[in-house]
């Protein structure tokens, strides 16, 4: 995630953000543990890049990557999805697996198979999430909305909306016209399991203030990764309103009427914000005093709907 963060803050377009965590990469590597605790298991990782005018493909081995430019749809999920189509890539790519004894320089080079431990083909004959998620982009294909990434983002039986100790923690959609003079809409949940979720959007304006409801709590000097040794004990960082979600999402689970209408609530409110954003969407944003709040303001019609 700090990749992703530097990446935003450094970069002005989808190339020039690869280019600034490839130069990370090579700086710094990458790893560290997946969880707030000892645990052994790490990932490298993926990146879907996008702007206004193109979108790219990020995948990461260490301090090696190669990179994909997205011509027509894509996904990315839990595998390597660049195979022999490689647009940019680490200049040491190639000779630091033909050391390792993984390329031979006579077979093409595919990134996705040379790098895994496991072939592709592989995996998405198991119905792993990579697979299924193709399948529902292409079942869409064509017509794709806002709404339809929503309802994959939610799908539970294709294992993209993860449940258990792996639980999909936060989602997002976001709409980026090609015309700069349209504001993109970008939709969070900001807590997990998108299917007991509400998707609020969130334009990026000038003067937007602090998403207190949203921020996880601070512990400045006593936060337990940053004291020595690390890790001795687990804070609470649930914001407020995950807190709320939580007993919402049980209520769901537990009590079939309230549950139902408690839901119902929820996606009558998801579908009038994005109503609301499509007119602002087929509009230049004039006064972008109207929107700074946008977020917020959803966020306090969700709590209600959880009442």
């Amino acid at each position: 995630m700090d990749l992703v963060r530097l990446g935003l803050e450094r970069a002005d377009s989808a190339e020039k953000a690869l280019e600034v965590i490839a130069e990370l990469l090579e700086r710094h590597g990458q790893g560290g543990n997946c969880m707030e605790d000892e645990s052994i298991f790490t990932y490298h990782n993926s990146f879907l890049i996008a702007d206004r005018k193109e979108a790219w493909i990020l995948e990461t081995s260490g301090k090696y990557w190669a990179a994909e430019k997205i011509e027509d749809g894509f996904h990315i999920s839990n595998q390597y999805s660049i195979t022999t189509k490689i647009d940019r890539e680490h200049p040491d790519m190639r000779d630091y697996a033909k050391s390792k004894g993984w390329w031979d320089c006579k077979r093409e080079f595919n990134f996705a198979v040379i790098y895994s431990y496991l072939n592709t083909a592989r995996i998405d004959a198991s119905g792993s999430r990579s697979c299924e998620g193709r399948k529902l982009l292409e079942k869409n294909n064509g017509n794709i909305t806002v709404e339809t990434m929503m309802d994959i983002l939610r799908d539970k039986e294709s294992g993209i909306n993860m449940e258990g100790g792996f639980l999909t923690t936060g989602s997002m959609a976001s709409v980026l016209p090609k015309d700069p003079r349209l504001p993109c809409v970008h939709y969070f949940t900001g807590t997990p399991d998108p299917a007991r979720s509400v998707f609020k959007p969130f334009i990026f304006v000038p003067n937007i203030q602090q998403l207190k409801k949203t921020c996880s709590p601070a512990y400045g000097p006593e936060d337990p990764v940053k004291k020595k040794p690390r890790f001795q004990s687990k804070p609470d960082r649930k914001h407020e309103l995950y807190k709320k979600h939580e007993v919402a999402a049980a209520i769901i689970e537990s009590t079939k009427e309230r549950g139902e209408n408690m839901l119902k609530k929820m996606r009558t409110l998801e579908k009038e914000k994005i109503a609301e954003m499509e007119e602002i969407a087929h509009s230049s944003l004039r006064d972008s005093t109207l929107v700074v709040n946008l977020f917020a303001e959803a966020i306090e019609e969700e709590l209600k709907a959880y009442s």
